[in-house]
């Protein structure tokens, strides 16, 4: 991506966003220290808490990486926590903030992430955000985009709201993604009671530029840290055929709640987001669905924008532009970083 069009798209949106007044939406909600909500999951000796219990760290080294889960499952929920990732180059790395029910329903299990990708220092940050129902990993509903922040530098809240009728991701309080369930969703749309998972782990093989930048345990250790954690939801057991009646109740005022609506400025914060920073879509790849998903709301002009495969269309001049500069930077950064894929 051209460094003064996404400097200038990034100033851009941070207007919309302040204008807007979105920052305001998701601020009234409590939180809950790690020892009463969460869990260790994996890595232990790698999960660092703070004193007041309120904030912990995710340590990756050439051992292990780490982990943790909320202590229950809910029927469905808002989770948040604020996430700052880990800094310099982080090539490899995966740092995930998302909910499942896999440990308890193996092959048909339900998810929905955010998945960071790792990085090499001075290039945009990618993620990805996707949903599964069912235990339809062959029918992944992946998007992926370039953060408009550095992440690494200081704390960035990213949210899931997950009701009946709708899932909504956040991040600074701007949504960027919406997936309104249908009929002909079925079981696809996650539908089980799931936990919030958080971990950091080496994904070498796939994660940077489709696993072209390796990670390099020199800059170890990678550490993730998050703070504010949150978790509003009905806690069922998974087992239960029918939940309680307070289920519906809490369920009813999740839908009610000002982070499960969007206002008409909000939608103009995600449909900027989306048109500058979203490079893949599902919903635009044609050879993996020949017939977009049901959820999918293909917009014609949009659609243009994307190749067959999903992937944004990159104009030629600033790829030549890219190459020149590319050419001209400094040798000892490109030996020490490499030169990430824009593709």
């Amino acid at each position: 991506m051209d460094k003064f069009h996404f400097l200038y798209s990034a100033l851009f949106l941070h207007l919309i966003i302040f204008y807007t007044g979105a920052n305001a939406a998701l601020n009234n909600f409590s939180t809950v220290p790690f020892g009463k909500g969460f869990r260790p999951l994996f890595g232990e000796p790698n999960i660092k808490r703070s004193a007041d219990d309120n904030t912990v760290q995710l340590h990756l080294n050439q051992y292990t990486g780490s982990g943790f889960k909320s202590s229950d499952l809910y029927s469905h929920g808002f989770f948040s926590a604020k996430i700052k990732l880990p800094s310099d180059y982080t090539a490899g790395i995966v740092v995930a903030f998302y909910t499942t029910n896999g440990d308890v329903f193996r092959k048909t299990h339900d998810e929905l992430d955010f998945e960071f990708l790792g990085n090499i220092r001075g290039k945009a940050w990618r993620f990805q955000t996707n949903m599964y129902g069912n235990g339809s990993t062959s029918r992944g509903r992946e998007e992926r985009y370039y953060l408009w922040f550095d992440p690494s530098r200081e704390f960035h809240r990213y949210s899931i709201l997950w009701t009946t009728k709708k899932i909504i991701f956040y991040i600074d309080n701007v949504p960027i993604r919406e997936i309104i369930r249908n009929e002909e969703m079925g079981a696809d749309y996650p539908s089980k009671p799931m936990s919030l998972y958080a971990t950091i782990w080496d994904a070498s093989d796939w994660a940077t530029s489709g696993g072209k930048y390796k990670t390099n345990y020199k800059y170890a250790p990678f550490i993730a840290e998050f703070t504010d954690l949150a978790l509003h939801g009905c806690v069922v057991d998974p087992l239960e055929e029918i939940f309680s009646s307070g289920c519906a109740e809490q369920d009813d005022q999740l839908q009610s709640a000002n982070y499960a609506s969007i206002s008409p400025k909000q939608r103009v914060a995600m449909k900027n987001f989306r048109q500058k920073y979203m490079y893949y879509s599902y919903c635009y790849d044609s050879l993996r669905y020949s017939v977009p998903p049901s959820e999918c709301v293909v917009d014609p002009l949009e659609k243009l924008r994307f190749k067959e495969t999903g992937r944004l269309k990159f104009d030629e001049k600033r790829k030549q532009r890219r190459s020149k500069k590319s050419r001209s930077q400094d040798i000892g950064t490109r030996n020490n970083y490499g030169n990430q894929d824009e593709d």
